[in-house]
């Protein structure tokens, strides 16, 4: 598999790609899936990437288009070919336990050109450190089991390995609430150690930008968090969703622009990037001050 693409992304290509000859052909899905004698299910899911396509049905679909370039057509095999490819996520262990939106952000964090990212609760994974992701894993206590997060906690730092070793890294923007950087995640350690490696990714990508939405910009809490994967291509990014344990993803054009103007309104409110970094140094350094009034031999962790 080729470094900065995925099995996932090869999908999304195909997808569009195939919608836009159909749609330049003249022919309804249902007009498709009669001449082809497939069920309607069957075009809609391979047109909303929800099923892997095979090289043959490409071939099938592109001679009912009459799609003849021969660089064109291999190109959408070649594509077809790598939406059926494996990766470590696919290993029984990680799809026993892992969502199915989860799988496929896995493969987007690959070839994603930029990456914005609103959170108002915890860090998102990619920035997690270990010990902070275990606390957030384990905070979902009744209901994950324990299985469950120990291979979600497995996965999670070989999402990170994976993607910061990207030779072609993404503009990974990130809003946070300022309200969040009080909020203890696990012991006071927990959290410093935490804000200490966001801080360290910080200094060390310049392409990480991090920025706090003042406290006074509540109304924007009432979406959630979310997070927007888009592509060199520029066509579809597409909006991922956490609620709790569960996650979904979405390709709806026009709720992802709804979402994608959302964040360019909190961005424009946000604190700069380093007013930012001053507030983070300052909670760190008001966690360490904290555990070395306690005594607590974790302070030693954090230098």
């Amino acid at each position: 598999m080729a470094t900065g693409d995925s099995p996932a992304s090869a999908r999304r290509r195909l997808r569009l790609a195939l919608r836009r000859v159909r749609d330049a052909a003249g022919l309804t899905q249902g007009e498709v899936a009669d001449k082809l004698h497939w069920s309607l299910s069957k075009v809609q899911r391979i047109e909303s990437g929800d099923v892997t396509i095979s090289v043959t049905d490409v071939s099938a679909l592109l001679r009912l288009f009459e799609v003849h370039d021969s660089g064109r057509v291999e190109g959408l095999a070649a594509d077809a070919r790598l939406a059926r490819q494996k990766g470590w996520w696919d290993e029984a262990k990680f799809r026993g336990h892992l969502t199915t939106g989860t799988l496929q952000v896995i493969q987007f964090e690959q070839s994603a050109a930029a990456i914005r990212v609103f959170q108002l609760a915890v860090f998102p994974g990619l920035l997690q450190d270990e010990k902070y992701a275990e606390t957030t894993l384990r905070s979902t206590v009744g209901e994950l089991l324990v299985e469950t997060q120990k291979v979600r906690l497995e996965a999670r730092m070989r999402r990170q390995g994976s993607f910061w070793e990207r030779s072609d890294p993404p503009d990974y923007l990130l809003i946070l609430d300022e309200l969040m950087l009080h909020r203890l995640m696990g012991d006071a350690a927990t959290s410093a150690r935490q804000l200490n490696a966001v801080l360290e990714i910080i200094r060390r990508r310049a392409k990480v930008i991090v920025r706090l939405l003042p406290k006074e910009e509540a109304s924007y809490l009432l979406l959630g968090a979310f997070t927007i994967y888009s592509f060199d291509d520029g066509e579809n990014d597409v909006l991922y969703r956490e609620h709790g344990v569960t996650d979904e993803i979405a390709h709806n054009a026009a709720e992802i622009g709804r979402f994608r103007q959302r964040f360019e309104d909190m961005w424009n409110l946000c604190l700069t990037p380093e007013a930012t970094v001053i507030a983070l140094e300052a909670q760190y350094a008001s966690l360490r001050a904290l555990l070395s009034r306690e005594g607590s031999s974790k302070a030693a962790g954090l230098t």
